[in-house]
């Protein structure tokens, strides 16, 4: 399945590893220095602040979209697959 991340983007729900919400981030020196050394990788969907970060296999995105959101619909993936 698939989850709408931002802007006209879908990925697919198995390649994501983490969602953490834009607070949890820039909290984390650890994150921080994730960012900087994945900075090739990022890709900002947001036109405005970010809400949170998608981290994939491949990439590292900036959602307009809430960390909470994506859960909610990551959630409803699931319900639907079983």
């Amino acid at each position: 399945m698939y989850i709408h991340i931002g802007e006209d983007l879908n990925i697919r729900a198995e390649d994501i590893i983490s969602i953490l919400d834009k607070e949890s981030a820039n909290h984390s020196t650890l994150m921080e220095e994730f960012l900087n050394r994945q900075s090739e990788r990022v890709i900002n969907l947001s036109k405005n602040p970010y809400k949170s970060v998608i981290i994939t296999n491949d990439k590292v995105y900036l959602s307009p979209i809430a960390s909470g959101t994506l859960k909610k619909r990551s959630n409803q993936l699931n319900i639907h697959e079983v």
